[in-house]
């Protein structure tokens, strides 16, 4: 087998591995124009991604695959189009999720805690586990296909982004924008952190609400009496959550509520402790919830805390870091916080104080990681403020600086930026960006500085500590664009390629991670970090399910490409995909897509057959065909050297405008109805209709170069055209066709192509010439005549091999159909010999089937379609089944079921009676002619 002599089935495993290598050691990912190389020039814009980094957890999933082949898609497309590409990868620490994963690998390993080993030992750890699975998902995201510079990878702990970190946070610190102090937070018990609003996920579960009296203080009875007794006056209040009683710090009321306005102002007793709390009135209180009135606990709930900020309440908290009750539950002190729900309204129930309880369904919050049940508690945190920084990123939007595709996602940006709160920055973790503050012991003053500090700032005295907390993790992939680039430092990349242009990503961390880039972005450069944001949606299971591998209904993409292939896999996605909508996914789809890859496959290798073909012929047959060069058939008035047949004219008109409407299609981001058109293109037009065409055409010796011209170059524009959507199958068939070409004696076709379709040109879009339109619309014309012609043999079940007569009258089309009988009398299956076209027909011929295709009449006659004993058999027998399934029916509708039955079956009886009577008639009429 020559160079260019495809192996006749496509291999994927061993060709997908090779490939990329070839990519990789050929420097293709690297930008063309590079700021650190000989020959830069600084005019010519570039197109920059930052990759979203994935977590060093070592888990590839589908949302993975989704993100790499849409980024991917947009780099090949823009290498393709010329312009200087970089698309930078690296990986982030993913404080929470990988902490946790190397506790628990601890913990099933060698029985040990985290406490056990101290902290720098449990770092080491962590940098052997990163080190491991940093390789594991990098090398996934390899056999995705991701034309990364791999050289300019980066992990967001890695020394250059650990600087950036650090003076982003001094600068923020230094203008006054990081501040710590108590807040309500939402605490993790399991994880023992705090966790940001974000990292939070609700979900209905089943619940109980639970109603009880507070006692109003009676002014003739002492509190320590009043706490016990269970008659007199009383507000009713319900709660989901009882142990949160012993934090309360007041009750609250409308104050239009008649029912309770007489007792505002009075105080009442905290069940089972004794305490004198106030009776509050505020509009915030929903007066047809519950009982209307509103037990407020500053101390574990956001709304009660803004209420209580409001009111100038105290705030309690009755849970630990360990979410056990505090020494201000009282007797319920050292309780896990359940354990004290079923203690205390036990004995509210003994002390007469409690007064039903009734299901309801809570919106329950969960730790986005650990699953636990989400605790709202005040703690001692890190904040940035962040208002400024929100307005900033709200103006990027609103004046058109940054571009989110699909618009409608402009909205919830607004909504969250304009109702944003302070960023709790702060987590209870070891691996991560320690915070850079360190507390004097001895004036109690703090230090934050750009470089660690050995003495005090403000008393020199050298008794100092860090601070023990580290970052979210959020807070360093905020200055992801930029710190990747060298920022703080101004290198050559971050002033070439700072701003980036794309930043691509899920539209569910559209506050996690986008806005929070736009935020710092505008802060520390002064300029938006991108000018687009395209949010693509979630991949779910084929019945629309959320993925979830708990539940075991997540696709594991790795052994789906092991499988399949990785161009079917991103295929699917790709092309299965609309901006901001969430897509379904089905191995049904991937594997018909594994068959449309193995599709361009066959095409290519009889292409690749043709070419050789040309090149087996004699030099007296080479020397009868006029020069084979082929002049750009768009230009005005250019007439090849042999003229054109009807179908090279077809497909390629059609091929120019696949080219204008893909690259309308990729311009405004609709990729997956570009690849669904380029596979209708490639499947229906050129493999199913003008390859069987060509293998006509190369029949005859004056047409055959002409042909395997223009099959090479339809071939080569469609392989351009899917390389950015499956980028293995297209390189590895280019790379045969390219040598193939420069084989023969069309050489001078691919003198000019790069050694690589990862680098060859896009094809641009041409003006659509006046030719254009009259070509397609005679070939369709043809098609449609073979197609009805092609249902008729499939209707009477004519075999494939058997060749039938037609006549057909083509009117104004008559030489049309003439210069076409050839063509089709090979694809309609007709006999030559009795195939007949005429202008116009004095009658209809007898004993023949009539169909219409446009202006044309064509005439099948039953005896070229069938034996007319064996058509006569088959209906008779038809018609006796379908005589059979009429009189069981009218029996039945004549029974007694008609008047019993319910009203809707016996209308569907009488329906399938209507239609058997039909079917009779239809072959009646059949056995009649």
């Amino acid at each position: 087998m020559t160079e260019y002599q495809l192996p006749k089935a496509y291999d994927f495993k061993s060709t997908e591995p090779r490939i990329y290598k070839m990519w990789e050691q050929g420097g293709y990912f690297r930008p063309s124009n590079d700021p650190n190389k000989p020959g830069f020039d600084p005019t010519k814009k570039p197109f920059v991604i930052s990759i979203p980094p994935p977590n060093v957890t070592g888990e590839l999933h589908i949302g993975h695959v989704m993100f790499v082949a849409m980024e991917d898609l947009m780099i090949r497309y823009h290498r393709m189009k010329g312009v200087p590409t970089l698309w930078v990868p690296g990986t982030d620490h993913a404080g929470i999720a990988t902490q946790l994963q190397v506790e628990k690998d601890l913990l099933r390993t060698e029985e040990v805690r985290r406490e056990e080993l101290g902290r720098e030992k449990f770092i080491e750890r962590v940098w052997s586990w990163k080190a491991k699975y940093h390789h594991i998902i990098t090398s996934q995201i390899r056999q995705i296909g991701a034309s990364c510079d791999w050289e300019r990878e980066r992990f967001t702990l890695d020394e250059g982004l650990s600087k950036a970190v650090r003076e982003a946070f001094v600068r923020l610190y230094e203008k006054g924008l990081i501040y710590r102090g108590p807040r309500l937070i939402n605490w993790s018990p399991g994880l023992k952190t705090a966790v940001s609003d974000l990292e939070v996920e609700y979900s209905e579960e089943p619940g109980k609400l639970y109603y009880f009296k507070y006692m109003l203080v009676p002014e003739t009875l002492k509190v320590s009496e009043a706490f016990r007794v269970s008659k007199g006056e009383f507000i009713p209040v319900a709660t989901t959550r009882p142990e949160t009683i012993l934090a309360d710090t007041a009750v609250a009321v409308h104050p239009d509520d008649g029912r309770y306005v007489k007792f505002i102002g009075r105080k009442v007793v905290v069940p089972m402790l004794g305490r004198e709390i106030p009776v509050i009135a505020d509009e915030y209180v929903t007066r047809e919830f519950g009982t209307g009135a509103l037990k407020i606990t500053p101390g574990h709930d956001p709304n009660d805390y803004d209420i209580g900020q409001r009111h100038g309440l105290p705030v309690l908290s009755m849970l630990d870091r360990e979410a056990k009750v505090t020494d201000t539950g009282g007797p319920y002190a050292g309780l896990d916080r359940f354990a004290c729900r079923k203690k205390l309204w036990a004995d509210m129930q003994a002390a007469g104080l409690a007064i039903k309880e009734e299901p309801y369904t809570l919106n329950i919050p969960r730790s986005q990681r650990g699953g636990e049940i989400v605790e709202p508690m005040i703690s001692e945190q890190w904040f940035v403020k962040i208002q400024p920084l929100a307005d900033a990123a709200l103006a990027a939007v609103r004046d058109g600086r940054i571009k989110i595709i699909p618009e409608r996602f402009e909205k919830v940006y607004y909504n969250w930026l304009e109702n944003i709160k302070d960023w709790c920055i702060s987590r209870q973790l070891w691996w991560g960006h320690r915070i850079p503050v360190w507390y004097c012991n001895d004036c109690g003053r703090q230090t934050c500085t750009r470089a660690d500090p050995t003495r005090c700032a403000h008393c020199g005295s050298q008794n100092i500590h860090q601070d023990p907390d580290v970052l979210d993790t959020w807070f360093s992939s905020g200055l992801w664009p930029f710190s990747t680039l060298g920022w703080p430092e101004e290198t050559p990349d971050y002033k070439y390629f700072y701003p980036t242009t794309m930043m691509e990503t899920a539209y569910d961390i559209l506050f996690f991670w986008v806005a929070r880039m736009i935020m710092d972005g505008l802060e520390f450069t002064g300029k938006v970090p991108f000018e687009t944001v395209y949010l693509h949606g979630l991949v779910r299971t084929e019945e629309g399910q959320k993925m979830s591998k708990s539940k075991g209904t997540g696709v594991d993409p790795l052994p789906v490409m092991d499988k399949y292939g990785t161009d079917a896999l991103r295929f699917t996605l790709l092309v299965g995909s609309t901006p901001g909508n969430d897509s379904n996914i089905s191995l049904k789809k991937v594997e018909g897509n594994r068959n449309f890859a193995n599709k361009i496959w066959n095409a290519g290798r009889f292409v690749i057959s043709a070419l050789q073909g040309v090149g087996d012929q004699s030099a007296g047959e080479r020397a009868q065909i006029p020069n084979p060069q082929l002049p750009n058939p768009l230009l005005p008035n250019s007439q090849p050297p042999i003229p054109w047949s009807l179908a090279d004219s077809w497909i390629w008109a059609r091929l120019q405008s696949l080219v204008r409407e893909v690259e309308r299609l990729f311009q405004a981001y609709q990729y997956g109805e570009a690849g669904r058109q380029i596979y209708e293109f490639f499947w229906s037009d050129f493999a199913d209709w003008y390859v069987e065409v060509a293998k006509l055409q190369m029949q005859r010796a004056q047409n055959r170069e002409q042909t395997v011209v223009t099959l090479a170059r339809v071939l080569d524009s469609c392989l351009r055209l899917l390389h950015p959507i499956t980028p293995f199958v297209t390189e590895e068939l280019w790379g045969y066709l390219r040598r193939a070409l420069l084989a023969s004696p069309l050489s001078g076709l691919a003198k000019d192509w790069p050694e690589a379709l990862i680098i060859a040109s896009w094809p641009e879009p041409r003006p659509e010439e006046d030719w254009e339109a009259a070509k397609v619309a005679d070939f369709t014309l043809i098609q449609d005549a073979i197609r009805s012609i092609r249902n008729q043999r499939a209707e009477k079940k004519v075999s494939p091999a058997k060749r039938i007569p037609a006549t057909i009258a083509g009117g104004t089309k008559t030489d049309l159909l003439k210069e076409q009988a050839a063509v089709i009398a090979a694809l309609a299956g007709i006999d030559p010999s009795l195939f007949t076209i005429l202008h116009s027909l004095p009658s209809k011929p007898e004993n023949s089937i009539a169909l219409v295709a446009g202006p044309l009449e064509i005439y099948l006659p039953l005896s070229g379609m069938a034996d007319l004993d064996e058509e006569r058999n088959r209906l008779q027998k038809e018609l006796a089944e379908s005589q059979v399934q009429i009189d069981r029916l009218e029996k039945l509708l004549g029974s007694d079921f008609a008047s019993k039955a319910p009203a809707p079956v016996v209308q569907k009886e009488r329906e399938r009676l209507a239609a058997f009577k039909e079917t009779a008639g239809k072959l009646k009429a059949q056995l009649a002619g």
